[in-house]
């Protein structure tokens, strides 16, 4: 049987071929432009300073939203499960977040905050209810066996935290991270495709559809889809190093 990595490298040419294909067939860039016309948009920009640029400013407040919503997150999961009002307060309100469009939020949001600041906001407000679930979910899944014989012990909050609570939470904190991440991308840039601040990736999406320049167009698409893949690949590495930490896994190694 042929290794993974030739399995996905055959899948990826079999798709290129497919885009090759269709943009043969459609016979206009203007439409649909063929991969090589992608790749050689791609390498024009690469060396300017405007792309990094871009690359650095929509990284940062996409990343600083999910950092704050990350946060948060687990703040609200962690009083909802000890104080039961908290808990009923908030249901309503994620409930409503995780069901309102986010075309609806960035669109509303611009009454408020300037089109730099949009993509940080909006990321938050994405991340927040699925981190918030997954962080409720982990504190419900605590063994109450555990809970009770550190009571009975009187362990220190701190023992607790990191004997109980973190082996519980850490997990489905992951698993959320991996569906919020992208989420955060796609909605942070989405809002700066429609609150254009200048030097934004969304900025220059918007400006590659009116000019017409569609090779610029998917290259950035593939820049968009290469910088959430490195960030998520990342964070979820450092994530899952803290995880076996926590669960005592590299020591048993």
């Amino acid at each position: 049987m042929k290794p993974v990595w030739v399995q996905r490298a055959a899948a990826v040419l079999f798709w290129l071929a497919v885009w090759q294909c269709a943009a043969m067939a459609v016979g206009q860039e203007v439409f649909l432009v063929s991969p090589v016309a992608a790749l050689r948009a791609l390498v024009q920009l690469l060396p300017t300073a405007d792309f990094w640029g871009r690359v650095w400013f929509s990284s940062g407040r996409i990343l600083l939203g999910f950092g704050l919503g990350a946060g948060c997150s687990v703040l609200l999961a962690a009083a909802s499960a000890k104080i039961r009002w908290v808990d009923i307060l908030l249901s309503p309100l994620m409930q409503l977040v995780k069901a309102t469009p986010v075309a609806s939020f960035i669109i509303l949001a611009l009454v408020w905050v300037r089109g730099r600041s949009l993509s940080i906001l909006i990321s938050f407000l994405m991340v927040l209810p699925v981190l918030y679930g997954a962080v409720r979910t982990g504190i419900q899944s605590t063994d109450p066996q555990l809970l009770e014989m550190a009571r009975v012990f009187r362990l220190p909050r701190m023992r607790r935290l990191r004997a109980i609570w973190l082996p519980a939470v850490l997990p489905a904190f992951h698993q959320g991270c991996s569906v919020a991440l992208g989420i955060c991308w796609k909605s942070g840039v989405a809002a700066e495709v429609i609150g254009l601040p200048d030097g934004s990736i969304g900025d220059a999406l918007y400006r590659a559809k009116i000019t017409l320049s569609t090779g610029d167009l998917f290259a950035w698409t593939f820049v968009i889809i290469c910088v959430s893949a490195l960030f998520e690949k990342l964070f979820l590495w450092i994530l899952d190093r803290a995880v076996k930490r926590v669960t005592g896994e590299e020591a048993a190694r």
